[in-house]
């Protein structure tokens, strides 16, 4: 059975923001915080009936309005400013909140409605849930195509090194070849010069 919703609302950013949901941990969820903003005082859970019924409208869809006016909940909102002297913008000026609580003009919701309510914030909730899912298999994809591409630099980069290897070892056995001829036409050199020493001085021994 769907569950009764409530109306709470707070202000981030730019924006003041309501939303009707189940609970303060849905509502939290909603507007996408990373903490209590219930315990920190920021965010409450409002009967002001115009409020309560833009929300109603639209449950579980999160409703704006510019921070510190009084304008109406919608879904989509300006941003608070208007454009001041020589084309300037300048913030909206917060009207000062009556101290005495609005009278309700608008009747309690009945039990079709609030039923209707609680089936539409389902409906909401679980479309967030598929945009929220799509989201992260579309991060996921794109966090795999990036390793993949990573991997496969990778493994070029380890294969240059290794071809790079090998042809450095058969340069290196070639210049140890070398210095081996090198050495052994010394030895050659060595031997070959004394005999003709030898011979050379033999008639002049005579």
């Amino acid at each position: 059975m769907a569950r009764k919703l409530k109306t709470y609302r707070t202000s981030l950013g730019f924006f003041d923001q309501a939303v009707a949901a189940p609970s303060m941990k849905a509502a939290l969820e909603a507007w996408g915080a990373d903490s209590n903003l219930f315990h920190q005082g920021v965010a409450t859970q409002t009967d002001d009936p115009e409020i309560v019924a833009a929300t109603m409208e639209k449950p579980g869809v999160v409703l704006k309005r510019p921070a510190g006016s009084n304008g109406r909940f919608a879904e989509h909102s300006d941003l608070p400013f208007e454009v001041g002297e020589e084309g300037k913008p300048s913030k909206v000026a917060r009207k000062p909140a009556s101290r005495r609580p609005k009278k309700s003009h608008s009747r309690p919701l009945n039990e079709a409605a609030e039923r209707k309510a609680a089936v539409a914030y389902e409906r909401e909730r679980r479309r967030r849930e598929r945009e929220r899912a799509k989201e992260e298999a579309s991060r996921r994809k794109e966090r795999e195509r990036r390793e993949k591409s990573v991997a496969k630099a990778q493994a070029a980069l380890d294969e240059a090194e290794r071809e790079h290897a090998r042809r450095a070892a058969a340069i290196q056995s070639e210049r140890d070849a070398l210095e081996r001829r090198a050495q052994n036409e010394e030895t050659r050199w060595e031997k070959e010069r004394k005999k003709l020493d030898a011979a050379e001085r033999r008639p002049h021994e005579n």
